[in-house]
């Protein structure tokens, strides 16, 4: 017997669905008490941190932006901005529930805002 191209691809599929699947059985989902404890997307991010740290932790921002707020700051700030993942997140998941704007003056994070 004679297996086609078809029929071959089938199998491969069948073969890696199994290997995903296998591979899927070692992730724990988290107790809603962990969740609450430790949001997902809230990798400690704290003033003064660099910017290679948070992005890191977060990667790339999905915007950045220069601002200017002369009642605020002396100069100019770069803004790095996180777009909201999942906006039904029951509690707060840093940038995966809610937009985060992170301010940087020089090479340092000054503020965390949203």
């Amino acid at each position: 017997m004679q297996i086609g191209r078809g029929s071959s691809v089938f199998v491969l599929a069948i073969a890696v669905s199994a290997l995903v699947l296998y591979g899927c059985s070692a992730i724990t989902v988290p107790t809603t008490r962990e969740v609450v404890d430790h949001p997902l997307g809230t990798e400690a991010i704290k003033i003064g941190m660099t910017k290679q740290q948070v992005e890191n932790l977060w990667g790339k921002p999905n915007d950045m932006k220069i601002v200017e707020d002369k009642e605020k700051w002396q100069g100019p700030r770069e803004v790095w901005i996180y777009y909201a993942q999942y906006g039904a997140i029951p509690v707060d998941a840093g940038y995966l529930s809610k937009t985060k704007k992170l301010y940087f003056d020089g090479d340092n994070l000054t503020e965390i805002g949203e």
